[in-house]
């Protein structure tokens, strides 16, 4: 016959903050012992990926740990990861690029068609 069980705690529903494990005592008594929620950890804000360098921890606990661990030493560092971060600063050097070009080709072709309105 197996020991009935009873939560150590006043919640008493199963619910996903109220998991727990079958735990033999040293006495041999079988008790519940709570397990903590798995921490999921940073996310990149474009991509999706798991960030690097950086604990996964529960919201609480990024309070009790310093800066230098929650952030990594680049631009974006802690919420972009390095390939999204690379692909912004292309896109953007090309976007500045590209309206060089405009305007370049605006000066040429000023350039080239003068108005033949002198009469």
């Amino acid at each position: 016959m197996t020991q009935r069980l009873t939560y150590r705690r006043r919640h008493s529903y199963a619910t996903k903050s109220n998991k727990v494990r079958v735990v033999k005592t040293p006495g041999g008594k079988l008790v519940y012992q709570y397990v903590k929620k798995i921490a999921a950890g940073p996310k990149c804000g474009d991509c999706g990926k798991s960030l690097q360098g950086i604990p996964h921890l529960r919201p609480k606990q990024y309070m009790s740990i310093s800066k230098r661990q929650k952030t990594v030493s680049r631009a974006y560092g802690g919420s972009r990861c390095s390939n999204c971060v690379k692909s912004r600063i292309i896109r953007a050097f090309l976007i500045e690029e590209q309206k060089i070009v405009k305007k370049v080709l605006k000066s040429q072709a000023k350039k080239a068609a003068p108005a033949p309105a002198a009469k």
